[in-house]
């Protein structure tokens, strides 16, 4: 997937904002290493240095580590795969905001997490849970199968897992999952566009070869069947439910 980074840092800054609530629960200490996977455009890899921290910022798009390093040239940034990722040394902990529902084959990036840290090293991270954006899926499914686009409509991109789910994958790998939650949160999108700019950000796949006059019909009946349930006082709203958890490596 190609990544938008201008987008991403202007129209949705709620990522990154909503982040700084997992920074504090991963509590960074000053000169302990931290590896921020999925760093994006790295505000939050940024906001983990500035506590003293010696910080790295990995993530599989080279536009995301290419945003990064513009940004923040006192950081290393590195583009990896989440599932294949060494280095040299191992962190006292890894952190992750919005990114993990991202990555293909859990199993591989749970136990990949596991191998980069130090024993009792610890494993932070805020991603998408059981039924995230659930209405906004359900919509674009149907509204895609109705225009014909039924192959579309099927793609499977996101890892959503309940409470239970995720923690049997961290468990098999050998950590201790000493904090677990699944909670609800409504998220507004930023102006008139929010919901058009949340599927030309995060939702591009589903619309692969279908051409852009097509594209903005059926975003365009996405919005009304939304409409009802996902507008209020004039702003758009997400129906987000996250998932965020800590584990100690054994």
């Amino acid at each position: 997937m190609k990544w938008n980074t201008s987008l991403y840092d202007s129209k949705h800054s709620f990522v990154s904002s909503y982040g700084e609530e997992v920074v504090q629960l991963l509590n960074p200490e000053k000169d302990e290493t931290i590896l921020d996977l999925g760093c994006g455009t790295g505000y939050l890899t940024n906001v983990i240095f500035e506590q003293g921290a010696k910080v790295t910022g990995l993530d599989v798009s080279q536009e995301m580590i290419s945003a990064a390093r513009e940004k923040y040239p006192h950081i290393l940034f590195v583009a990896a795969d989440a599932r294949t990722f060494s280095f040299p040394q191992p962190f006292d902990a890894v952190f992750s905001n919005a990114a993990i529902h991202w990555m293909p084959e859990p199993e591989k990036v749970a136990r990949n997490i596991y191998n980069a840290l130090k024993p009792k090293g610890r494993f932070v991270a805020e991603f998408g849970g059981k039924d995230n954006v659930g209405g906004i899926f359900k919509a674009m499914r149907k509204t895609l199968a109705d225009f014909g686009y039924k192959k579309n409509a099927e793609i499977s991109v996101w890892f959503y897992p309940s409470v239970g789910e995720y923690a049997s994958i961290l468990e098999a790998c050998g950590f201790d999952v000493c904090y677990a939650a699944h909670f609800e949160r409504q998220t507004k999108l930023e102006g008139d566009d929010g919901m058009k700019n949340w599927f030309a950000m995060f939702a591009d796949l589903f619309f692969k070869d279908i051409p852009e006059e097509e594209r903005k019909k059926i975003i365009e009946k996405i919005e009304t069947l939304l409409r009802p349930t996902h507008f209020r006082n004039g702003e758009w709203f997400a129906d987000y439910r996250r998932l965020r958890v800590t584990a100690i490596k054994e």
